[in-house]
């Protein structure tokens, strides 16, 4: 773990030593197998606000600060737990087994072949059916000197989604006095199995609902890109962003080249070694000021820009655009690509990758 965590009860509009950090819990409904859910809403000592619930271990809100001190949700979500119960776009949600793709639902593991479900076309995507995102996890609110957050577990048993190996998955999430959100994410595993977890909010910057993301400036480390088939299985190569659509390696634009590209769906690698922390995007709103960066120790990062959004009551009523995703993660389909880093966990191992967002204005 990062920091030293222990469990936390405060419900308190501030601590005995003058600190406003803390963490309230409240009912936020239940399942249709009538499971209760709950809230859990993270205030820091400089008012920005997360709010959590044990659905999905889903990010339902984030409040960080204007230029001029106004506080807007930044993040695209519902406002009951009704709209996360039924199918939507993995709004803020934890995602597993396997984030992003795997072709035709396969892959081989100790000479084994697994089947999983297809159920983004012919391929695998973002665990299946039933992933991470629509279980209830177990959660405890948590605190350390200059922190408050959620610990959440999971145990995705053997034969989960048609992936071998009963799964202990850990996923603390925090926001600290430095205005950083840290998504922690750890797993171990009694048989080998591909292990590829992220966190999918859709951030704008300007605010939730505020309109497109077209104004954005985005900058993303990352020299090379993933191509893909018209499947978005990548191809196995490696390939160049310099002269291309796809070059974020100098601050530009969300919509300069969007409607060129027809939206960004693709996942870039990033500088240095995986394990390592290090930059992976920053994205500034000019309206508003407001800047997040994000490091991590992940391999690479998926730009997407929210294609798919169509101001459905399914997703949120959220337009085309209204908000961009950068899931830091391992390679798409790395179970059936040798020359990618491996996802497979084995017993013995730990599964541990650190996600650092940071929000400040200028």
């Amino acid at each position: 773990m990062m920091e030293t965590w222990k469990k936390t009860t405060k419900t308190s509009e501030a601590t005995e030593n003058g600190s406003d950090m803390n963490v309230q819990e409240s009912p936020f409904g239940k399942t249709q197998d009538g499971v209760g859910i709950d809230l859990y809403t993270c205030t820091n000592d400089n008012g920005l606000v997360l709010k959590m619930t044990n659905y999905g271990a889903i990010v339902v809100s984030l409040e960080v600060p204007d230029r001029n001190s106004n506080l807007d949700n930044v993040t695209l979500g519902f406002p009951t737990l009704d709209g996360y119960l039924a199918r939507h776009p993995y709004f803020g949600s934890t995602v597993g087994r396997y984030c992003n793709r795997i072709a035709k639902g396969e892959f081989t593991v100790g000479g084994e072949q697994y089947t999983l479900a297809t159920n983004n076309g012919d391929n695998h995507l973002h665990g299946g059916q039933v992933g991470f995102d629509k279980v209830v996890w177990s959660a405890e609110p948590i605190e350390s000197e200059s922190a408050v957050g959620v610990k959440f577990t999971y145990l995705s048993e053997d034969g989960e989604e048609g992936y071998p190996g009963n799964v202990n998955v850990t996923a603390v999430y925090v926001l600290n006095n430095d205005n950083e959100l840290v998504v922690e994410f750890m797993a171990t595993t009694d048989k080998a199995c591909p292990i590829n977890l992220t966190n999918h909010c859709y951030w704008n910057l300007a605010g939730e609902g505020s309109g497109t993301i077209r104004d954005h400036e985005l900058m993303i480390a990352g020299d090379k890109y993933l191509p893909v088939d018209d499947t978005l299985i990548p191809t196995g190569d490696l390939a160049d962003v310099e002269g291309t659509l796809l070059d974020f390696t100098q601050p530009e634009t969300i919509g300069a080249r969007l409607d060129q590209i027809a939206g960004y769906d693709h996942c870039f690698v990033l500088r240095g070694e995986a394990g390592e922390m290090k930059p992976a995007a920053r994205v500034k709103d000019p309206e508003t000021g407001r800047v997040m960066e994000i490091r991590t120790t992940q391999p690479g990062i998926q730009f997407y820009s929210g294609n798919f959004l169509d101001g459905a009551e399914a997703g949120g009523g959220y337009k085309q655009y209204g908000g961009f995703c950068l899931e830091t993660q391992h390679f798409p389909d790395s179970p059936n690509q040798p020359s990618f880093p491996s996802t497979i966990l084995k017993p013995g191992e730990t599964y541990k990758h650190t996600t650092i967002h940071k929000f400040f204005t200028e």
